[in-house]
């Protein structure tokens, strides 16, 4: 494999809460159990997810909480390992489409200077019942209903260098079903439009936009999508069905997960002009690192090294509620840019070379002791044990909370963007096969310090399942975890 096919690796994601779940210490490496191979070799260990407070003056119902989630197995995607028209090295963005009881998934990533122009492409499949297997091998596989197809040929191509991608399924009567697209890339353009849609219909994609939200930071906007529920959006936020964001590593797009609510048509459906700025209305937006070189109106217990890959509007049956986000969520005592320390996870190796900004940090912000500046290897010489990028002495797979009254209030101006905290977390890792190509443990790390863990998710409104892909479990392809909302 290339040095480049490697680096698609960047785009996996990740999740973020203050405190870590209530539950028995692990090492979480590739050999950690499953739940199935956990009870094959009589492992009872209860993993119990923290919950920070209760709805106690919820506005609307309910708060959905961990314990709601019932985990109902997992399922293989389909096709070969060939580039562009496979999943391995794929799984940027994924949408539930509830017409057809299916999902779209993008499958493996684009790589820059011409190196594969047609990757990011799109197939959607039929969704089989999840199992729980010990082996990713043994578990059930999707079927195409469309094959992978590129209907984004010819666009974004400014941002191609680690795309960053999101996919939201809507049937709107003003539109008809459309794939809406939020675009970027790890280093961001400043100036290169995000958004889009693009047909259902693969194979007639018929593509339009490409649009700003608003004047946001783009590192703020172009990571993932969902759909807020039409009776909330028409109450808080005047009709605007959909929410767009992006967490990005180090501070940069703001401390924590973000997100904005947008509607990318006029009157009678037509979409916006080209290079038009949207309308938005802010629902969740830490500070910036562009703006203080602290750790400060962030989420509780932030930390540069967080990922959050995916979003979703829960709603259940029985009338609750909640806004999830999915990631790897560093919980380090310490976390730092630059590359894993061989001596061993509880050790910083920082670039030595980057003094512009505070390289090293304990749990409380705060910079590390100065001997935890000198790094402990050099990429020019060829000596370093990983890829350079941010690092943390521990990684853990979670989905976090918020209430969606919160957001409300920030959409009325009753509370500051970053004021919302989770009120719950849920620790997923008892549940990961963790089983990437030894080759790509350069990029992903391994053990405590295995990062790109979840990636994105989708949710079946009217039947409460969340799907969660988890990102290097069958090889280089995804697994898509599911668990019923009740």
């Amino acid at each position: 494999m290339s040095v480049k096919s490697i680096l698609i690796l960047f785009l996996l994601l990740t999740a973020c809460l203050p405190i870590n779940p209530a539950r028995p210490i692990s090492t979480h490496a590739n050999s950690t159990p499953t739940t199935a191979a956990a009870a094959a070799n009589g492992d009872e260990t209860v993993y119990l997810p923290v919950v920070t407070r209760s709805p106690d003056n919820t506005p609307g119902g309910d708060l959905i909480q961990p314990a709601d989630l019932t985990y109902l197995g997992a399922f293989r995607l389909p096709g070969g390992d060939d580039p562009p028209q496979t999943f391995a090295y794929g799984g940027n963005a994924m949408t539930f489409n509830p017409d057809n009881n299916t999902l779209f998934i993008t499958g493996h990533d684009r790589l820059a200077w011409g190196a594969l122009p047609d990757g990011n492409q799109v197939a959607e499949v039929a969704i089989p019942i999840p199992a729980i297997a010990a082996n990713p091998a043994d578990l059930p596989q999707a079927t195409f209903v469309q094959d992978f197809h590129n209907p984004l040929a010819g666009q974004f191509t400014a941002m191609e260098e680690i795309p960053k991608v999101g996919l939201q399924y809507l049937n709107h009567p003003a539109t008809g079903p459309l794939l809406h697209v939020a675009w970027g890339q790890h280093l961001q353009p400043p100036d290169a439009a995000s958004h889009g849609w693009f047909s259902a219909g693969l194979d007639a994609p018929n593509f339009r936009g490409t649009w700003f939200i608003g004047d946001q930071d783009l590192y703020s906007t172009n990571g993932y999508m969902l759909d807020i529920p039409a009776a909330w959006a028409d109450a808080y936020v005047n009709g605007r069905y959909l929410a767009t964001g992006r967490m990005r590593d180090g501070g940069q797009g703001g401390m924590g997960p973000t997100l904005f609510a947008y509607t990318p048509w006029g009157a009678g459906g037509a979409p916006p002009s080209n290079g038009a700025h949207i309308p938005e209305t802010t629902l969740l937006l830490y500070e910036n690192v562009a703006n203080t070189p602290g750790v400060e109106r962030s989420m509780n217990g932030y930390q540069h090294a967080d990922e959050w890959e995916g979003g979703a509007w829960l709603t259940a049956n029985g009338g609750g509620t909640a806004v999830l986000f999915a990631g790897t969520k560093s919980n380090g005592v310490k976390y730092w840019y630059g590359y894993i320390n061989p001596a061993g996870p509880a050790y910083a190796c920082v670039d030595a070379h980057v003094t512009d900004f505070i390289t090293c940090r304990l749990a409380d912000g705060s910079a590390c002791p100065p001997a935890d500046f000198t790094g402990c290897c050099d990429e020019a010489n060829g000596d370093c044990v990983s890829y350079r990028g941010w690092w943390s002495t521990r990684w853990d797979a979670q989905l976090i909370f918020y209430d969606p009254a919160d957001l409300a209030r920030v959409a009325a101006a009753e509370m500051e963007s970053w004021e919302p905290q989770p009120y719950a977390v849920l620790d997923v890792d008892e549940h990961l096969y963790l089983n990437p190509p030894v080759w790509d443990e350069i990029n992903l790390g391994w053990g405590d310090q295995r990062r790109y863990r979840l990636g994105d998710v989708a949710y079946d409104r009217e039947n409460g399942l969340l799907y969660v892909l988890e990102l290097f479990a069958d090889g280089a392809k995804p697994v898509v975890h599911v668990w019923q909302v009740n």
